[in-house]
């Protein structure tokens, strides 16, 4: 059988029918990545969890001498490849220690003091998408609310902060295009490590109340984050501390529009919405597959002999709609119970934003549809506008109408 090709036209626009036809008939299936090659992927929730927390599989391509091919090319800059050993790339025990340094600086109480920021910023939002004459739900709401948290959070100069979610973004969705795509994103790239370097930098000299200054002075005894891996923290929290939220936003609100009775709900019903958020958060799946893994040591899956260094894709997506897990996976029910999603993950690599995208959520969703209570798409046969990565789904656009 030909291996799936993730980057097709049917994933981008709607790979869920694709997923249910791999957990019936190939739960183990093969797939073409157009940088990293041939891999496996596994589609089954029971079999994407037992992996998230198998020790005989690991993020680690160093471990049995492989690594994504394309960070080996002599084009890739060596400042791009500083972000390889980040927290999502790295097993215990330097997965916890990087952790444990993280956690000094990313604390509870740091979250808690963000409440009234976010209700500001997101009031500020609204205002502004009241007077726009064609507004667009991810360009002034979706985007804007974690892009503007997370570059507080941090202390991002105000002059760069239009700057950083594109930068990101063209990483993200490098991917795409095979090697010629990644190349024309690569001023993106270096722009986004420059000036990822430029801040640390910034917060050694003039130190301030933030959480890229909380890192650089973070300690654990004599120990301390290094150099490449400052660099790599601030690369992992500035993408994943507003990625994932864009995608909450853009795609849960969509998700709500395509079930208007589950909109209904959640206006006649506001207190549903910590479950709804749980339930956007499966539905959608903002972080798809994550991190790959590579396979340790020979092992049989599914009646297929993986070898030691083979590179197991985890579609995190498709476990979430699985329907011996999810009754009508398919369907949103904001009132679902239990809901054992795994939107971010789950074992050691676990997302440790995941309480920063729900605080966003929860203050966000309830003041747009009270705000906004006839919201609706503008184009509602339009085709949706989706980012071409696996990795990260999400709306490039979606153009509404406010009532």
């Amino acid at each position: 059988m030909q291996p799936l090709d993730l980057f097709s036209p049917a994933m981008r626009s709607d790979p869920h029918p694709i997923y249910a036809e791999m957990r019936r008939n190939q739960p183990l299936a093969r797939v073409t990545h157009p940088l990293a090659g041939q891999m496996w992927m596994l589609s089954r929730y029971d079999d994407v969890l037992a992996a998230l927390k198998d020790p005989r599989l690991s993020t680690e391509g160093d471990k049995v001498g492989k690594g994504i091919k394309i960070m080996e090319s002599w084009w890739i800059p060596k400042t791009f490849k500083r972000v390889q050993r980040n927290m999502l790339s790295l097993d215990d025990p330097d997965h916890r220690r990087i952790r444990d340094l993280v956690h000094q600086a990313f604390t509870p109480r740091m979250l808690e003091g963000l409440t009234a920021r976010i209700q500001q910023i997101t009031d500020e939002l609204l205002d502004n998408m009241a007077r726009q004459p064609a507004p667009d739900l991810v360009r002034d709401f979706a985007l804007p609310l974690p892009v503007t948290v997370i570059a507080d959070m941090m202390g991002v100069p105000q002059d760069k902060r239009s700057n950083f979610h594109r930068w990101s973004a063209a990483m993200l969705d490098a991917g795409a295009g095979g090697a010629l795509g990644a190349i024309f994103k690569l001023p993106d790239i270096l722009r986004l490590m420059g000036f990822l370097e430029q801040l640390a930098q910034l917060r050694r000299d003039a130190p301030a109340d933030d959480l890229t200054t909380a890192l650089v002075r973070a300690r654990q005894g004599d120990d301390r984050l290094s150099e490449d891996e400052l660099i790599s923290t601030l690369f992992l929290l500035l993408v994943a501390g507003h990625e994932t939220t864009v995608g909450l936003l853009g795609g849960g609100m969509q998700a709500l529009f395509e079930h208007p009775d589950q909109l209904a709900l959640l206006k006649t019903q506001p207190e549903l919405i910590d479950s709804a958020i749980e339930e956007l958060l499966r539905y959608t799946t903002p972080v798809m597959t994550g991190a790959g893994r590579y396979v340790l040591e020979d092992m049989t899956l599914h009646g297929q002999q993986l070898t030691r260094g083979s590179l197991l894709a985890l579609n995190m997506a498709s476990a979430n709609r699985d329907e011996s897990v999810f009754a009508d996976g398919d369907r949103l029910d904001i009132r679902r119970s239990p809901n054992r999603h795994l939107g971010f993950g789950m074992g050691i690599h676990y997302c440790l934003g995941a309480p920063l995208a729900r605080l966003e959520a929860k203050i966000g969703l309830p003041a747009l549809l009270a705000r906004f209570p006839t919201i609706r798409p503008a184009n509602p046969f339009a085709p949706l506008d989706w980012r071409p990565s696996i990795a990260a789904r999400g709306l490039r656009s979606l153009p509404v109408l406010l009532g």
